[in-house]
C-alpha cells in the first residue's frame, strides 16, 4: 500500500459557544432563564444586575403609561424591527448594556423582610397533636403514631394490618387485633375518614359520622358498602331496584355521597401553587392587537462598569481571565436581547394569524402550523419551537401557552378548514348544552358538527372529548 499525502478542502458548520449559549437560552422558559442568569451573575464579576431605580451611570428610556404606547421600554427597539416599513434599530451598546425591567425591583429594602406565610401543619402533625390528647396507654399510641406514618398524601392506609405486623420485630409481641384496635383510634380522628384501607371504607366513615337524621343516611350506606361500582357506572335503574326507591330518593341518596369527601387528607397537602409570569402581553390599541413584552419577565443586565474600566487601563496579559468574562459578558447580555426580540417577532406573528380568536374566542381559532410562522419570518421551524415551548402570552382571555395557538386542520364540506382547538371548543359547548338525562353520544356529536359543515369522524370526537376530560356518555347521565 502506497503512503501519500493529499490536500482536501470541505465545508463544515460549527457552533460557536456564542451561537450554542443563544439556542439554549432560548428554549428556557423564565423560570429557567432566570435560575440560568444567577449562575452566570455568581461565576462572571464583569456581569451585573440592575436592582431598579434611577442609575445617572446608565441611560435610562422612558416608559410609557399610555394605552396608545403599547410596546414596554425594554422591548422598543424590537418593536420598530416588526413593524412594517420601519428604520433599522439602533446598535445595541453593550458597555451601558440594555435598560431591560426586573419583576423583583424595588428601591424599598424593607420590602425585603415582608411577613412570612405561616406553613399549614402536616397531616401526621395533626394526627399526633390529636393522639397526644387521648387517654391511651403509652403502647397504644405508639401503634396508632405506627399507622400515622404509614398513611398517604390522601390520608388512605396503603398497608394492610398484615403486612404493617409482619414488618414489627416479634419481641414487641403485636398481633393482629392490637392493630385493628388502634386503626379504631386513627379513625375517629378528624378528618373523618382517615385511615381508611379504599375508598369505601372512606365514604362509610363519613356517613356513619353523620347525624342519625340525616335523610337517606342508611340507604347511602348500603350503596357504599356493596353497590359503589353501580353508582360509578350511573346504573340507576339497577340501584333503584336495589333499594326499591323511586328517582327523587335516588337523587337525595347520590347527592349525599356525592358531597363526601374522597381525599381527607387533601388538605394537608404540602403542593405548593406554581405561577406563571407571561413572557408577553397582548393588548387592543385602536382596534388593531399588539403584542408586548412582559416588563416583569425580563431580567435588566449591563457590563460591571468598575471592572471594565480597569480593564481599559490594563491591557497586560495580567487581565487575560478578566477579557474573557467581560467577552461572555457581552455574549449573554446580547442573546438574551435576541431572545426576547425573537419571542417577540413570533409573538407578533400568531396575534396576526389568531385575530378572531382573540375577538370571538376558541371556536374562532384559525388552524396554524410552525411551518406557516417560520416562513414568515424567515426562521427555522426547530427556532419557532423552542420559542413557543414553554413561553407565555396574556390575552383578554387569559394566559396561554404559545403552542396553544397551533393546531391541527379538519377539512369542511365548504373546502375550507377548522382548527382542532375550534372543534374541541364546539364539542365542550355541545356537552355543556345538552340533556344530562339523554346525553349526547360521540357519533351523535360527530353528527351535529357535521350539519355545521365539519366533517369529523366518530373516533376523533372520542380523542377529542379524552383530552378535555370530559367523561363518557355513560357517565355523564343523571337522573
Amino acid at each position: 500500500m502506497k503512503h501519500s499525502l493529499q490536500l482536501r478542502l470541505s465545508q463544515h458548520l460549527t457552533l460557536t459557544p456564542q451561537l450554542q449559549q443563544s439556542i439554549r437560552l432560548l428554549q428556557l422558559s423564565t423560570l429557567e432563564l432566570n435560575q440560568e442568569i444567577e449562575r452566570l451573575l455568581q461565576d462572571n464579576p464583569l456581569l451585573e444586575r440592575i436592582d431598579g431605580g434611577s442609575d445617572p451611570s446608565s441611560p435610562q428610556r422612558e416608559t410609557p403609561q399610555s394605552e396608545n404606547a403599547e410596546m414596554p421600554a425594554a422591548s422598543a427597539d424590537s418593536a420598530q424591527e416588526s413593524a412594517p416599513g420601519s428604520e433599522e434599530p439602533a446598535p445595541f451598546d453593550v458597555e451601558d448594556g440594555p435598560t431591560y425591567s426586573n419583576a423583583g425591583s424595588n428601591d424599598n429594602e424593607d420590602d425585603d423582610y415582608g411577613p412570612l406565610a405561616e406553613q399549614p401543619a402536616s397531616l401526621s402533625a395533626h394526627l399526633a397533636a390529636q393522639l397526644s390528647l387521648l387517654h391511651l396507654s403509652e403502647r397504644d399510641k405508639r401503634l396508632v403514631s405506627l399507622l400515622i406514618d404509614s398513611l398517604s398524601d390522601d390520608g388512605y392506609l396503603p398497608q394492610t394490618l398484615e403486612e404493617i405486623g409482619e414488618m414489627l420485630p416479634p419481641e414487641l409481641d403485636v398481633d393482629h387485633d392490637d392493630l385493628s384496635i388502634a386503626l379504631q383510634h386513627l379513625q375517629h380522628l378528624e378528618p373523618v375518614g382517615v385511615g381508611a384501607r379504599n375508598l369505601a371504607e372512606c365514604l362509610a366513615l363519613q356517613l356513619a359520622a353523620k347525624p342519625d337524621d340525616t335523610p337517606q343516611r342508611d340507604a347511602a350506606l348500603e350503596i357504599v358498602n356493596h353497590h359503589l361500582d353501580a353508582l360509578a357506572a350511573r346504573d340507576f335503574a339497577r340501584l333503584k331496584r336495589t333499594l326499591k326507591c323511586d328517582d327523587a330518593c335516588l337523587r337525595i341518596v347520590q347527592k349525599l355521597i356525592t358531597s363526601l369527601n374522597p381525599r381527607p387528607g387533601r388538605d394537608f397537602s404540602s403542593e405548593e401553587t406554581r405561577f406563571v409570569i407571561a413572557d408577553v402581553i397582548v393588548r387592543k390599541t385602536k382596534g388593531v392587537w399588539i403584542a408586548a413584552l412582559n416588563p416583569d419577565a425580563m431580567p435588566r443586565l449591563r457590563v460591571n462598569r468598575m471592572y471594565a474600566d480597569i480593564l481599559q487601563r490594563n491591557r497586560g496579559g495580567s487581565a487575560q481571565q478578566l477579557n474573557s468574562q467581560l467577552q461572555e459578558a457581552k455574549w449573554l447580555i446580547k442573546n438574551v436581547q435576541q431572545r426576547f426580540e425573537t419571542i417577540l417577532r413570533v409573538s407578533q406573528a400568531i396575534v396576526d394569524r389568531q385575530r378572531n380568536f382573540l375577538e370571538h374566542g376558541e371556536v374562532a381559532m384559525r388552524p396554524l402550523v410552525l411551518r406557516e410562522i417560520a416562513e414568515t419570518l424567515g426562521l427555522h421551524e426547530s427556532t419557532v419551537s423552542r420559542v413557543t415551548t414553554l413561553k407565555f402570552m396574556h390575552t383578554p382571555r387569559g394566559i396561554f401557552e404559545l403552542k396553544y395557538f397551533f393546531g391541527s386542520h379538519v377539512a369542511t364540506e365548504a373546502g375550507g378548514a377548522a382548527s382542532s382547538t375550534a372543534i374541541r371548543a364546539l364539542i365542550k359547548q355541545l356537552v355543556g348544552a345538552e340533556n344530562t338525562k339523554s346525553p349526547l353520544s360521540d357519533g351523535q356529536i360527530s353528527e351535529l358538527l357535521g350539519q355545521q359543515g365539519i366533517v369529523v369522524a366518530r373516533r376523533t370526537i372520542a380523542k377529542y372529548r379524552e383530552s378535555m376530560q370530559i367523561l363518557p356518555v355513560n357517565l355523564r347521565k343523571t337522573l
